[in-house]
């Protein structure tokens, strides 16, 4: 009897071994500064990594200095057995100024503007139906584009995981930008 059980156990765990693993999916998010919006896109349960860089624009390789035409945005990789991209998409809003044309707070220009990346029918939709929950909840206008995918470039290794990297330059940016008092003015106790 012992050995039928272990032989039961041993087929399980094979069979388990065997099982393909959960495909990662991936998403751009552009959300003003790209330090804050990896930050945020990092805490939501069921991101496993996202990398800062830029989207949107026609420039090859660009760069900090020269991303003209490109917004600063960050490719998000998720699980979506644990959260699906309707989630994502929510958590993304929930940590912006989805009213704001003209950037974030106070960073400034068309390189700061929010958008969100949609690669096929199923997220257009998706995304869609988001921003229009959401300007039904804010009951405003919602500036975020829903953009067509596009080429994603990394951003220098100096801005990769930049808050976690550099704590004390981060958070005294983030507090004299005033981002998390101007979220909250925005979403009230709906921000994180």
């Amino acid at each position: 009897m012992k050995t039928l059980r272990t032989a039961a156990a041993l087929a399980t765990l094979s069979t388990l071994a065997l099982a393909p693993a959960a495909q990662a999916a991936t998403a751009v998010f552009a959300g003003g500064c790209f330090w804050s919006t990896e930050k945020a896109m990092e805490s939501l349960p069921g991101v496993t990594s996202a990398v800062s860089g830029y989207a949107g624009g026609a420039l090859q390789n660009p760069t900090y200095q020269n991303h003209r035409g490109h917004l600063e945005a960050v490719k998000v990789t998720y699980d979506p057995a644990k959260i699906s991209y309707a989630k994502l998409v929510e958590g993304f809003f929930h940590h912006i100024d989805p009213t704001d044309a003209g950037g974030q707070i106070c960073d400034r220009g068309p390189s700061y503007t929010t958008a969100v990346f949609v690669e096929g029918g199923a997220e257009t939709a998706t995304a869609q139906a988001v921003k229009a929950q959401v300007a039904k909840t804010l009951g405003k206008p919602v500036a975020t584009r829903i953009l067509t995918g596009g080429r994603f470039w990394p951003a220098e290794a100096y801005h990769q995981d930049y808050a976690r990297k550099n704590p004390a330059n981060y958070n005294a940016y983030r507090i004299g930008c005033g981002r998390d008092r101007a979220l909250k003015a925005v979403w009230g106790s709906a921000y994180q």
